[in-house]
């Protein structure tokens, strides 16, 4: 069986961050996963976060003449640590250093640091805060390197990720927290599922001209293979629903399709948005119902 192929087939170019005291490469992988490989340039050593797996990774710092010293890892989803698992069946894993949170040690392969909220973590000289930001799934870890935030399946473009432990209050605390970062942080996240995301988004805001002009870029840099990632706090702050609970239009449209809910404080109209778009009523949305 041939693989399917990667969503993106353009990647993002490697970019500084850290006032260029590190680089940040884009790696696609499985059908939709991101790598992405944080690179030291004084040294060539990489520290890749997450991965589905390890091949992709591993040719990847081949052909640029890196050195994969380090993972970090988010969680412990299979399309997260099956790059640690594969890369200890090859018996390449041992002497790498594995970043991963201390709460769920045992569900990480080959952990040698782990960590937790408050935490710092050096790569390349450059001091990475820990946070936990936990609701899809206990344990999950975001880290910030400068001005870029590595934060797995918490924060996605124009998204969130899927309620497995939750509880809403969780996930919706640990957003709040990443909207909080300064607006030119770096949004590098785990999936390629920013046109899915402003989907849904169009269909609970339809009046906001920042979510149009997302929409109608993103849909012709998609068009082309490419990435719509990284993207950036103050970008998502302005078009992601889960952290608009201020705009009266979402919110409207949010009661309006969950009558007799509660959907006043930010919680409860988070709560219910995350409702609405698991319950997938956006999908019937054509695009030619989209800007662009």
């Amino acid at each position: 069986m041939s693989a399917v192929a990667h969503v993106v087939t353009r990647p993002h170019p490697p970019f500084a961050v850290a006032g260029g005291r590190l680089e940040v490469h884009q790696i696609p992988a499985a059908r939709d996963n991101l790598v992405w490989l944080l690179v030291d340039p004084a040294t060539g050593a990489a520290a890749a976060v997450d991965g589905p797996d390890a091949a992709g990774t591993v040719a990847y710092c081949e052909a640029h003449g890196l050195r994969l010293t380090a993972i970090l890892n988010t969680h412990v989803h299979g399309d997260h640590v099956g790059i640690n698992r594969e890369l200890a069946r090859q018996g390449r894993l041992a002497g790498l250093r594995v970043v991963g949170a201390a709460s769920t040690a045992a569900a990480i392969p080959g952990l040698t640091e782990p960590v937790d909220e408050g935490d710092t973590v050096v790569f390349g000289g450059v001091a990475g805060r820990v946070m936990r930001t936990e609701g899809h799934v206990d344990g999950h870890l975001s880290y910030v390197f400068g001005d870029a935030l590595f934060c797995g399946d918490t924060l996605f473009g124009a998204g969130c990720g899927y309620l497995f432990d939750g509880p809403p209050a969780k996930m919706h605390a640990s957003l709040e927290r990443l909207a909080a970062l300064p607006g030119e942080t770096r949004v590098c996240c785990a999936h390629e599922y920013t046109l899915d995301n402003l989907r849904f988004a169009w269909s609970v805001e339809p009046d906001n001209a920042a979510l149009a002009a997302r929409i109608v870029a993103a849909r012709a840099v998609r068009a082309e293979g490419g990435a719509t990632l990284p993207s950036t706090i103050a970008l998502e702050r302005d078009t992601n629903p889960f952290l608009r609970h201020g705009s009266a239009t979402l919110r409207a449209n949010v009661a309006a399709a969950w009558p007799g809910r509660p959907c006043e404080t930010p919680e409860e109209i988070f709560t219910l948005t995350r409702a609405l778009k698991d319950r997938k009523d956006y999908k019937a949305l054509a695009d030619a119902d989209l800007p662009g």
